[in-house]
């Protein structure tokens, strides 16, 4: 017997999705963000950030735990594991059908996870010691316990992994999951990003030079980026009638000229990355409609994506939209991009970018400005971490 491959065997549909954002809680909200064209971040008032060089982060607001989690449960969560709950359970609904619990699985990201509980959890071992110390903060304190808290709450028996790769960590959580349900270990995986800004990470950050008072993705004059945090989540596999998008193709690199905190020069191995997630689609590069960027406003991370793209594409780069100027960096920022994209495909629009003004020098190709009407077909997104990660997916708006 002869085995044929087919492609169509490999895309897996998205088929619900379900945001907690800076800005926007609900994907119609979310949707209207994008519209607006403006940013979510603004000051922080959150935690006293006198003498720092940043002031402004894009935090949630408007968002009460109580409305999607019962109370008795609510306790045991803290609020990293609250905005992934939550933004679980609205992906569900969206989804519109039961989800066979032993066959699904869970995969999220986190670049930093639980630090505000793990300050928590050691000033109360420090100040009582470990006989009082309260073992529910320490549950709580490891990255995988708002992963685990999904599974619990609906009794999923899948796979549930939590990825940490920095910038890229939700990209990375989405690529292992669509490999398992392409070898038929699920039939549907959650698959997203979450995080939480605090003091300490602010603080840390802030420190080390990486925020910026303002985020100018892509822009001449940008100096940094700014932090934030939420939870997305999409459900992805055979799950209810709903098709946003299929993810069709991922591809993965490393750049060994990357330091351990910062962009590296390797525009190589990011081509190489792209290259593979078009070829695992199944397509061209003259068919990408679109690039969903990872630019963040980071002079180096910025200038090694500029320069990727215009090797891989040359003088035919497609629009490119940069979109974290809405909601910030991280996690929650790496599955936000995504669901942006996936919006692309299914209004078939191309969304303004995001803080940005005025070009980069080395800038050869079109930052989408304003949104606009476009015939989307295949939608690269990129994930380019510090310490030379290097992750990328194309999403298509067919199943071929």
């Amino acid at each position: 017997m002869t085995y044929v491959y087919s492609r169509r065997m490999s895309r897996i549909p998205v088929t619900g999705i379900g945001v907690v954002a800076p800005g926007a809680i609900g994907l119609d909200a979310f949707r209207t963000l994008l519209d607006s064209g403006r940013t979510a971040i603004s000051a922080v008032d959150r935690f006293d950030t006198t003498g720092l060089r940043s002031h402004n982060a894009a935090l949630i607001r408007d968002f009460k735990a109580k409305d999607y989690i019962a109370p008795m449960k609510m306790r045991r969560m803290n609020a990293l594991s609250r905005y992934a709950v939550a933004a679980a359970k609205l992906a569900i609904d969206d989804t519109g059908a039961a989800l066979d619990s032993p066959r699904t699985g869970v995969a999220l990201g986190t670049a930093f996870g639980p630090v505000q509980t793990s300050v928590d959890y050691m000033r109360e071992y420090v100040e009582k010691g470990a006989a009082l110390a309260p073992p529910q903060l320490f549950a709580e304190s490891v990255a995988n316990a708002p992963g685990s808290h999904i599974a619990i709450e609906w009794g999923f028996r899948g796979f549930n992994i939590t990825v940490t790769q920095r910038e890229s960590s939700a990209l990375a959580a989405a690529m292992y999951a669509t490999s398992q349900m392409i070898k038929g270990a699920v039939d549907c995986a959650l698959i997203g990003g979450v995080e939480e800004v605090n003091d300490m990470l602010f603080s840390v950050l802030d420190r080390v030079g990486a925020l910026a008072g303002e985020m100018k993705p892509f822009d001449r004059h940008r100096n940094g980026f700014a932090i934030g945090e939420g939870s997305a989540i999409l459900v992805c596999g055979n799950a209810g009638q709903k098709r946003y998008a299929w993810l069709s193709g991922f591809g993965i690199g490393r750049d060994i000229t990357a330091s351990i905190s910062d962009w590296g020069e390797g525009a190589g191995a990011v081509v190489d990355a792209m290259r593979r997630a078009i070829d695992d689609a199944g397509i061209e590069p003259r068919d990408i409609s679109a690039v969903y960027a990872s630019a963040n406003g980071t002079v180096r991370g910025d200038r090694l994506e500029i320069a990727a793209l215009q090797k891989l594409f040359g003088g035919a780069v497609p629009p490119v939209v940069a979109t974290k100027g809405y909601f910030g960096e991280y996690a929650a920022g790496g599955a936000l991009q995504l669901v942006a994209a996936v919006l692309a495909l299914t209004d078939q629009v191309l969304h303004a970018s995001c803080g940005y003004s005025e070009a980069d020098t080395e800038m050869r190709f079109e930052l989408v400005r304003e949104r606009r009407p476009a015939n989307v077909r295949h939608v690269l997104v990129n994930s380019l971490s510090a310490g030379g990660g290097v992750l990328c997916a194309v999403l298509s708006r067919e199943d071929a």
